[in-house]
């Protein structure tokens, strides 16, 4: 398994990191015997970074993951999970959480902790609250090994956090698509720059860049016809510098035995593939069906519909015709009030739009278009 060393913590980790918020499943619960061989035979091959949290799996990922993992020595890998903000109000309750985290995991320590889904807002109050204070007193008991947060907000944010203290890690979400979104190549380079060791979310898009049409990926299948996309977007991640490690949320044995055929052979990318990366992802972004910025000059809507909403997901399938992604963000990404189907068509908001986009057509044309693929007109 190849192995990252990251001299600011003086230890070193696998470059793939074992994601605990997609094991398969069943009836809606962890399936139990087969994410335990999984996890099992992820430790066999050389992954030692393991990554939960509290919320992952309704709950039940922490008890899980410290039930299975303690078969083995506990410093034989590295468990992290995260301190779920929007749960706390009180210092107390943070330290409850903590305290909970522990004794879920079966551990005396947690090695790497985080604030969990960071952004301004939320990490301002557990500055103001005494939470950071507090995480910081427990690595100084030994109780947390490194310490560092997870992102999800603009770059201005990002660094506005990272600026805060000298972290240990952070982990933010970072793929071939996503390098404009959120912290983004900006971040990377920043964390980079301020000696932050950096553990990446996200690197194949929730599965986006796994599945993708056919006509996109001839420079991937140009290059290496047996590699799978999958394994295009792992290595782009796992080639930057300072990523040290990558997390794959993976939700079957053939998922994890790609993976493991990744990292156990990874290569960075050569000059020819990364071109052949950033044709894909260009190919990718010119399957939009309008070119909406998200600038939400249009809005608000004088009838409550979400435009850039509605067009961000119409978008997504535009680019990746995942209909089991779009099905989802179409039931869970957007109230129904907010759809496309509630324009008035009064047209105020082409008048406000700096793309000229004929939004009024385009929102009837996503709504039916979303509505056939996700069976909502049946």
């Amino acid at each position: 398994m190849f192995k990252k060393h990251i001299d600011k913590l003086d230890i070193d980790t696998s470059l793939l990191g074992f994601g605990c918020m997609r094991f398969p499943t069943v009836d809606g619960k962890i399936d139990e015997p087969t994410a335990e061989a999984m996890l099992d035979r992820a430790y066999a091959a050389g992954v030692n970074y393991f990554d939960t949290a509290v919320p992952y799996h309704n709950g039940e990922s922490e008890p899980f993951v410290g039930r299975v993992m303690s078969k083995y020595p506990r410093d034989s890998f590295y468990l992290a999970t995260k301190l779920p903000l929007w749960s706390v109000n009180t210092l107390d309750d943070a330290k409850r959480i903590f305290g909970e985290s522990l004794e879920k995991l079966r551990t005396d320590h947690i090695d790497f902790y985080l604030l969990h889904a960071c952004n301004r807002e939320r990490f301002d109050k557990m500055a103001e609250l005494g939470v950071v204070d507090y995480l910081v007193s427990e690595k100084a008991s030994g109780r947390i090994r490194f310490l560092g947060f997870s992102f999800h907000d603009n770059f201005d944010a990002f660094k506005h956090i990272i600026e805060y203290r000298d972290w240990d890690f952070c982990q933010i979400q970072y793929n071939y698509m996503d390098t404009e979104d959120q912290a983004g190549d900006a971040g990377v380079a920043l964390a980079e720059a301020l000696g932050v060791p950096m553990v990446i979310m996200e690197p194949v898009k929730g599965g986006s860049l796994a599945v993708l049409p056919e006509d996109v990926t001839r420079p991937f299948r140009h290059i290496d016809p047996k590699a799978s996309n999958a394994s295009w977007a792992l290595r782009f991640v796992g080639s930057r510098n300072n990523v040290k490690v990558v997390l794959s949320g993976m939700s079957s044995p053939e998922q994890l035995e790609d993976n493991l055929s990744t990292f156990e052979n990874f290569k960075p990318l050569n000059k020819d593939e990364e071109e052949a990366v950033a044709e894909v992802a260009e190919s990718l972004k010119k399957r939009v069906f309008n070119g909406c910025t998200g600038c939400r000059y249009c809005m608000p809507c004088p009838n409550g519909v979400d435009i850039p909403r509605n067009f961000a997901i119409w978008n997504d399938y535009g680019m990746y015709e995942n209909s089991g992604r779009t099905k989802w963000k179409w039931g869970n990404d957007i109230q129904d009030d907010a759809k496309a189907k509630n324009c008035i068509e009064c047209g105020l908001c082409e008048e406000a739009c700096p793309q000229h986009i004929s939004i009024r057509e385009n929102l009837k044309d996503l709504q039916e278009m979303l509505d056939r693929v996700t069976g909502e007109n049946k």
